[in-house]
């Protein structure tokens, strides 16, 4: 099967002239379907379109579905439900981050779109499935003309009040830091790790579930950093909700007057310390964004439901320049900047040549016009260190050369934090760069160096908080 898999991505063109004219079948058939009966229809063409698709695609039968669209790879072969990829965790070799073994399904089908006649996967992100179709025939779906979605367009129309976007939208050169939760119920183990963010950032991203492994909420530290008079990126993963969990929190963020957000699909459950859990992925990073732009820009819930107040929502998504394949990457920007996103953080950038690169690309399509793109940075502590990320956290890009230099240093820690500043200062020389953002987890004491030495933030003052009627302000006890 696996074989044959292969083959429909390698022939891919010669798949899609024959999906065309059978596309254009049904539909002439579609007057008989009626007079019969859609359904009638539908029972006897399911087992022979289940058979079919599972030989050569592995199909699961979503019922929406996208061979057509992603190069003869069947999306749903991810095994973290990725209908948007590929993930920033593909591996050096194109394999999944999650099996090794496997190829990436959407490195699969980004060359085997390139066989058919777009040449290219789709600037338009993909619909998340639909439970109801699960089983279905999309032929079926074909015949009686149904369509998914229509994209979303235009600019936000919703104000959010965040400092950190008023940052951005001013032309400041933004510094943010990430916050690991604790492991712990009591808000005084948060208070206690801030002073090293305390005047050094502009926003402090808080991750949710990291590397899914289980701690405080990312909503509840986020209230507590409002409380403290920080402001807040929530992080908010597809891993552990469905679409309904998703936008109750939403919507419960934003009552709490937390106004930023970052989509991300999250890590797959098999490499956290809850292996046994079952992953939910009923949406991925790309839908969720799609998920909060509509419910603030529209006033309303997936299901159709209307807002009595929306969500005040500055939105963000997470991208990789530095994971295969990487003539891609741009384009999956492009895709979630149509998803709603206003500001992208990237993975820990080490290698300069290949951000330089993917920048360039960035900026021919004017992305980053569209967008504020905000680079990852971090110390790293030693060679070992430097090796253990590489070889075990997918996506994680380290150049020999970096590697090398903190062998050879005579104060490793010291050297780590050398390099990130250099980075630093290397990085806001590129053009249509907006920011950084510091990942220094158990290395927070290192931040208040490295925001000074860089010179990142000389000149100007920190982003604030918005302080209005609708924030809530009470104590949280």
């Amino acid at each position: 099967m696996l074989a044959l898999r292969r083959w429909s991505v390698r022939h891919s063109g010669t798949l899609e002239y024959f999906y065309k004219r059978f596309s254009s079948f049904m539909a002439y058939c579609a007057p008989a379907f009626r007079k019969l009966g859609f359904a009638r229809v539908e029972r006897v063409v399911i087992p022979f379109e289940r058979s079919v698709k599972r030989l050569m695609f592995d199909c699961h039968m979503c019922g929406v579905c996208l061979l057509s669209k992603n190069g003869m790879s069947c999306p749903m072969n991810c095994p973290k439900s990725v209908r948007n990829g590929p993930c920033g965790g593909v591996r050096e070799d194109g394999s999944c981050e999650v099996d090794p073994e496997m190829q990436c399904v959407w490195v699969e089908g980004w060359l085997g779109t390139q066989g058919m006649s777009e040449g290219a996967l789709s600037p338009l992100p993909n619909a998340p499935a639909n439970a109801r179709f699960a089983g279905s025939s999309s032929w079926m779906r074909l015949a009686r003309g149904e369509h998914g979605p229509a994209p979303l367009s235009g600019a936000p129309t919703t104000a959010t009040d965040s400092g950190f976007e008023r940052l951005l939208e001013s032309g400041g050169f933004a510094v943010t830091a990430e916050f690991s939760p604790p492991d712990s119920a009591d808000p005084a183990e948060v208070f206690a790790h801030l002073d090293h963010f305390r005047g050094n950032v502009d926003a402090i991203n808080v991750t949710d579930g990291s590397g899914a492994n289980c701690h405080m909420s990312s909503l509840g530290v986020s209230a507590l950093l409002m409380q403290a008079g920080f402001e807040p990126v929530m992080q908010i993963t597809c891993r552990d909700r469905n679409r309904i969990a998703i936008q109750g929190d939403i919507l419960g963020a934003a009552a709490l007057g937390i106004r930023n957000l970052l989509c991300l699909t999250g890590d797959s459950t098999l490499v956290g310390d809850h292996p046994d859990a079952k992953p939910v992925c009923d949406l991925d990073s790309m839908s969720l964004l799609q998920t909060a732009r509509v419910m603030r820009d529209e006033s309303r819930f997936l299901s159709g439901r209307k807002l009595n107040s929306v969500p005040r929502l500055f939105l963000g998504g997470a991208d990789n320049p530095f994971a295969p394949p990487h003539g891609m990457r741009p384009m999956r920007l492009a895709r979630k900047i149509a998803a709603g996103a206003q500001f992208i953080q990237t993975q820990y950038c080490f290698d300069l040549a290949l951000l330089e690169s993917y920048m360039r690309r960035v900026r021919d399509e004017g992305l980053h016009e569209r967008c504020h793109i905000i680079i990852g940075v971090g110390p790293i502590g030693s060679a070992k260190t430097a090796r253990w990320l590489r070889s075990k956290v997918p996506g994680v890009h380290i150049p020999d050369d970096v590697i090398r230099r903190l062998e050879h240093a005579a104060d490793p820690r010291l050297e780590g934090r050398n390099i990130c500043i250099e980075m630093i200062q290397a990085i806001r020389a590129i053009p249509g760069i907006a920011g950084v953002h510091i990942m220094a987890t158990r290395q927070e004491h290192q931040i208040p160096d490295i925001v000074r030495e860089s010179g990142v933030r000389e000149g100007r003052k920190l982003a604030q908080p918005a302080a209005d009627a609708d924030r809530a302000t009470a104590p949280i006890h």
